[in-house]
């Protein structure tokens, strides 16, 4: 613990010289730098802020110590010691706060997602539960105040999604739903069961953060665009016209179809948001993948399609495979409540992280 406010120090050093740089006219007039300052800055308020009502602590403390000790008074006495159990008390939690919140930052935390569920193992049951999930994100997302927009499907005769893609946008999106990636497992009685029993089937649920042209530059001439008729629903206009695309990513293979948009040029924005996202993604999977194959021995396989949770229609359980964590109210988390499961992985991740830092493994902040 002492190794993360020993590097503290340094920390309010530079969060001083940032102020004093903000306020120099030269930089005010550059709009880039100023507003590449003013991000290290609000990255670093709370911490700071943090960390010095730390020091203000530890000062009563020390205020309090040596009034107890060289004082006979016992009033004086009685105020000290108070104020000394007060001063205790709120430092173990402004020690907590401060470890959190030096935590290493995942860059892509504030950005919006574009998720992609698939029926996976299971046939017309699979896709179902795949339109179960859809419906459980949205309700989520709406509890959240995000937006939620279907972009792509592709439906079954049964009512599921062999897959389907939608953009979530609004505070934070990633930094809460990224622990949704992974494959989800369904125990329950099909509606085509006659018999009663339980099945298991899957779907697999992808969490890819949404990317601009200046964030991953994207070749042109790397991408293949091909344009044709829609064949799905929307009217006469949508199928007589040329209006779907699809796009290949040369280099990776990697294809993206988009025909529900109403025009062409609809249609190509969405599919180069997802194309932008999926690339990124691939590219970040392999760096994960070869990381993971160097580190295999020392932490277990990083393999993100392993099964994540399991939803137990019969004994209403959900249960994340990942930190153990079991909830008799599948109902309710069906309906969108899904905020106690994701608290829980995130504190099981920064105490991940905590470790790592102690460990040396992890730099801070």
């Amino acid at each position: 613990m002492d190794k993360i406010f020993d590097q503290l120090e340094g920390l309010l050093d530079r969060y001083s010289e940032l102020q004093e740089l903000m306020s120099d006219p030269e930089v005010i007039n550059d709009t880039k730098r100023y507003m590449k300052l003013s991000k290290e800055e609000a990255d670093m308020r709370d911490v700071v802020a943090a960390f010095k009502k730390y020091k203000e602590l530890k000062q009563s403390i020390s205020d309090s110590d040596e009034i107890l000790r060289e004082t006979d008074d016992a009033e004086m006495q009685a105020l000290a010691k108070d104020e000394l159990n007060e001063s205790k008390a709120e430092l173990e939690k402004v020690e907590h706060d401060i470890t959190i919140l030096m935590l290493p930052k995942d860059p892509n935390d504030d950005k919006n997602i574009i998720m992609e569920i698939r029926g996976a193992a299971g046939g017309d049951e699979a896709s179902l539960f795949a339109a179960d999930l859809l419906g459980m994100y949205s309700k989520y997302a709406e509890k959240q105040g995000w937006s939620f927009e279907i972009i792509d499907q592709n439906a079954t005769e049964v009512g599921g999604y062999k897959d389907v893609a939608v953009m979530i946008t609004g505070n934070r999106v990633y930094s809460k739903l990224k622990y949704e990636n992974g494959a989800h497992r369904v125990q329950r009685v099909p509606s085509t069961e006659s018999a009663g029993r339980v099945h298991t089937s899957t779907a697999t649920v992808a969490i890819m953060p949404e990317y601009d042209e200046v964030e991953l530059d994207l070749d042109p001439k790397d991408i293949r665009v091909d344009v044709y008729r829609s064949s799905g629903a929307g009217g006469q206009h949508i199928n007589k016209t040329s209006s779907a695309v699809r796009m290949t990513h040369l280099p990776t293979g990697i294809v993206v179809a988009m025909q529900d948009q109403r025009s062409q040029q609809q249609n190509r924005e969405k599919a180069m948001q997802i194309l932008r996202s999926r690339v990124y993604d691939y590219y970040e999977s392999e760096n994960q993948s070869e990381y993971d194959e160097q580190r295999k021995s020392a932490v277990g396989t990083g393999d993100r399609s392993e099964r994540i949770r399991t939803y137990n229609y019969p004994q209403n359980r959900v249960t994340d495979h990942r930190i153990g964590l079991s909830l008799n109210k599948l109902d309710r988390i069906m309906n969108g409540e899904l905020d106690e499961i994701i608290d829980a992985l995130v504190v099981f991740d920064q105490t991940k992280k905590l470790e790592q830092i102690q460990n040396g493994e992890t730099k801070l902040f």
